[in-house]
């Protein structure tokens, strides 16, 4: 009996957990997945929590519900990886759990910490965060009574977890603050660490015009140094400062504690791999998924919905001797809410950026690339229905997982 072991059961972990009981012979194959925590979260839900749109139980659900029957799920901290001798410690009986093959899944969360003067006294006062549920909980019951003043949305370094949320964010505020008759009284600013609106030229050239028509201004090249929350102050390392009266952050997202105990991460705790198969250079029989890879693609869900689509058939190869194929292109799809009811859509991958065009139907769509659309919006909400009763389950989508050039203007 060959064994399997998943780390974590978050998106990437659950997908492939579902993916891979379907198709590994359940009489040759133990799938054991690992993992601490009991509720899932819908975590692209967090960004309307703060503006009224999503309460808490639109966004979670058990953790236990997605796991398919055949395999072992383990409620437990996990101490410590050890590659070269093909197990896992758990705190729980201080077990270890040996394995044929080891998917690590353990994602990515905020480090407030990690920036002086972040985590201080005002966090969650007059600094929040929408990254996590309680965080987004807290900023939506601050914004209720807030008078108004200088919001300002900050990245602090990259990566992140979905790179278009900040500006979704601040696209719902503009429009949340019309709604409540406030708009003027409120100044939206954007300080990030990129050159502007968003990683990519043609992409950022078209979401800064749209913030610039929504009066949201972009400070770019922002890296800060320290948090003055005192004197409520972004401070830059070349000591330049941005003032806000309220400051929603979006602090260093790192990997998992167990990553740097285990000594298999980066300086952020994310582990490299080999960015088409996800295979570890340095053990043949490890690999890491969704957040946890240290890729150059976006760390989003509809990421590693393509990832697993291509790592599942791979796999199958792989564990027969075979070579792995370099199936997966870096695809990344995202629908980015920009209030009033609409929305825009990017798809792209490692080697080709966001362009304007239709998806997923060349000429007819029905979503529309790099363009507002009210069906755009309505994309992002059947989103959610869709992450629970198909993504999340390991089902495919009519939709090829590498991206496809059809439909798209090229530049």
């Amino acid at each position: 009996m060959k064994k399997l072991l998943v780390l974590g059961a978050g998106t990437a972990g659950t997908m492939v957990a579902n993916r891979l009981r379907r198709l590994l012979d359940n009489d040759e194959w133990q799938i054991t997945i690992v993992d601490q925590h009991e509720t899932h979260y819908y975590q692209p839900g967090f960004l309307f929590i703060p503006f009224g749109m999503y309460s808490k139980n639109d966004v979670v659900k058990p953790k236990r519900d997605f796991i398919p029957a055949g395999v072992e799920l383990i409620m437990s901290p996990i101490e410590l990886i050890e590659p070269e001798h093909n197990r896992v410690k758990i705190e729980k009986d201080g077990r270890y759990l040996n394995y044929d093959f080891l998917v690590i899944a353990t994602g990515a969360r905020i480090r407030p910490d990690q920036t002086p003067g972040l985590a201080e006294h005002e966090w969650h006062h007059s600094i929040h965060d929408f990254y996590t549920i309680e965080g987004a909980l807290d900023l939506a019951r601050h914004l209720r009574t807030w008078q108004g003043g200088r919001m300002v949305v900050n990245v602090v370094e990259n990566p992140i977890k979905c790179p278009v949320a900040p500006l979704e964010f601040l696209m719902l505020a503009d429009w949340y603050f019309n709604e409540q008759g406030m708009r003027d009284k409120v100044e939206l600013i954007y300080a990030t660490p990129l050159s502007g609106a968003f990683t990519k030229p043609i992409a950022s050239k078209y979401l800064g015009s749209i913030l610039e028509q929504k009066g949201i201004k972009v400070i770019p090249d922002f890296l800060v140094e320290h948090v003055d929350p005192d004197a409520k102050k972004l401070v830059h390392y070349d000591e330049s400062e941005v003032e806000y009266d309220l400051l929603v952050s979006v602090p260093v997202n790192m990997g998992d504690e167990v990553i740097a105990r285990s000594g298999m991460g980066d300086e952020l705790n994310f582990i490299p791999v080999d960015k088409h198969t996800f295979l570890s250079p340095q053990y043949p029989n490890v690999f890491v998924l969704g957040d946890a890879a240290a890729v150059p693609t976006s760390k989003a869900g509809s990421v590693a919905h393509f990832a697993v689509d291509c790592f599942a058939e791979n796999f199958l190869r792989y564990a027969d001797g075979l070579e792995m194929l370099p199936t997966f292109d870096g695809h990344a799809n995202c629908f980015i809410e920009s209030g009033f009811g609409k929305g825009l859509l990017i798809d792209f991958n490692y080697d080709v950026e966001p362009l304007p065009g239709r998806y997923p139907l060349p000429g007819v769509g029905p979503f529309k690339l790099l363009q507002e659309s009210e069906m755009n919006h309505w994309g992002k909400v059947m989103f959610r229905w869709m992450y629970w009763n198909i993504l999340l389950k390991g089902q495919e989508l009519p939709l090829p997982a590498r991206m496809s050039m059809a439909g798209k203007w090229a530049k």
